[in-house]
């Protein structure tokens, strides 16, 4: 804590940003947690497991993503509909598939523009899975690529419903909107970890696939184990502290949503805000699991176990909320095996990711229309999986 008399040194400015700044109470948490002997050994395992089974690998899957799909097409989708209804439908579909927000945010706009029917907003909104996307495909990427092809189905078959009882142009704004994001340029911390993710994601990625493989580090040595997690507690806790100060944090959507960069960035700069962003929430999905296990002594397996039936329908509620953070939080429990895969794919139809709030600043009706229509698609496949014994 600082004292008064170190705050008067302290610029207003600089002081409303530190108090203001939400994202900062994830840093003050872990730090706590690590000053605390009841739960320093769990905060270092958790901080060091984040790191290492999440962070390195969605970078890496990220540098090869961005690397691979330079830009996203823009294509019109008037042209696409002028053609064929269903051939418009599932290019949106397939857009939202992709990981990120990007293809979403790319149709909403278009429609706001009146280049884009109101089905293929609802397509594209259930086929999202936003940012938690790269987390899964990172982790597991078989069940990745199979709840990717499974959103383009359900937002295919879900577009062409709602495309069949509304018209094309339904909901649609009377003005067309433009959607922008203040732009930030890079902060200084995001500067400063450039080099550091430059010099240790290569080593940081081999020990990753060292553990990934279920090897002992302790069968090396203990001081080998005890360095590996010190050096991936670090990083971790490093990387919190980086996306606490990349942005304000004093609203909703700037804590559960990634920051915008000035455009175009750098696809580095684009590879670490979006690991940045992912690992804050995976580390915070991680201590909250730790803190209700260890501290307060609940065991979330076995609640799930118990009320399983309760589990997809709690995604989908999840799903309701804008930003890829919430998500994040359900895709993090279905990896360490909490939740079930119906859970986990019902949250991801759901889910509409950071795509929610262009759409709710440019057509709040079609935005809440079309989040309560993904609901459904939702429900029926969470459900059904549950009972089919997913």
């Amino acid at each position: 804590m600082l004292s008064l008399t170190q705050t008067r040194f302290i610029p207003n400015k600089a002081r409303c940003y530190i108090t203001d700044n939400k994202r900062l109470i994830l840093p003050l948490l872990l730090l706590t947690s690590l000053a605390v002997p009841a739960s320093r050994e769990f905060t270092l395992q958790a901080l060091s497991d984040a790191f290492f089974q999440v962070s390195v690998f969605v970078a890496a899957t990220l540098l090869i993503y961005y690397y691979l799909i330079d830009r996203l097409p823009q294509l019109q989708l008037s042209y696409l509909r002028a053609k064929s209804g269903i051939l418009e439908v599932s290019f949106a579909s397939i857009l939202g598939a992709l990981p990120g927000c990007g293809g979403a945010i790319i149709v909403v706009t278009q429609f706001t523009k009146k280049q884009a029917s109101f089905g293929s907003v609802v397509a594209v909104l259930t086929a999202t899975m936003g940012d938690a996307a790269f987390l899964l495909l990172a982790t597991r990427p078989l069940d990745g690529l199979l709840m990717m092809l499974i959103g383009v189905a359900v937002g295919i078959i879900s577009g062409q419903i709602v495309n069949t009882f509304h018209s094309p142009d339904k909901f649609q704004p009377d003005e067309a909107g433009e959607y922008s994001e203040q732009p930030q340029c890079q902060p200084r911390a995001l500067k400063f970890s450039r080099p550091i993710w430059k010099f240790t994601l290569v080593p940081s990625l081999i020990i990753a696939f060292v553990i990934a493989t279920n090897s002992d580090l302790s069968e090396f040595s203990q001081s080998v184990n005890t360095g590996v997690t010190l050096f991936g507690s670090i990083m971790a806790l490093f990387t919190v502290v980086v996306w606490s100060l990349s942005s304000k944090g004093s609203s909703y959507k700037q804590v559960t949503s990634e920051e915008a960069p000035c455009t175009p960035p750098s696809k580095l700069t684009k590879v670490l805000m979006d690991t940045h962003f992912v690992t804050a929430w995976v580390v915070a999905s991680f201590m909250l699991f730790e803190i209700l296990v260890n501290l307060v002594g609940v065991d979330l397996t076995a609640w799930f176990s118990e009320y399983a039936y309760l589990a997809p329908l709690v995604a989908v509620a999840i799903g309701l909320l804008p930003g890829c953070g919430p998500q994040i939080v359900v895709m993090t429990l279905y990896i360490q095996g909490i939740i079930p895969f119906s859970a986990m794919a019902a949250n991801a139809i759901s889910n509409d990711g950071d795509a929610l709030f262009p759409a709710i600043a440019l057509a709040p009706k079609a935005a809440l229309i079309a989040t309560v229509y993904s609901t459904i698609p939702a429900l029926l496949l969470g459900y059904g999986l549950y009972f089919y014994g997913k």
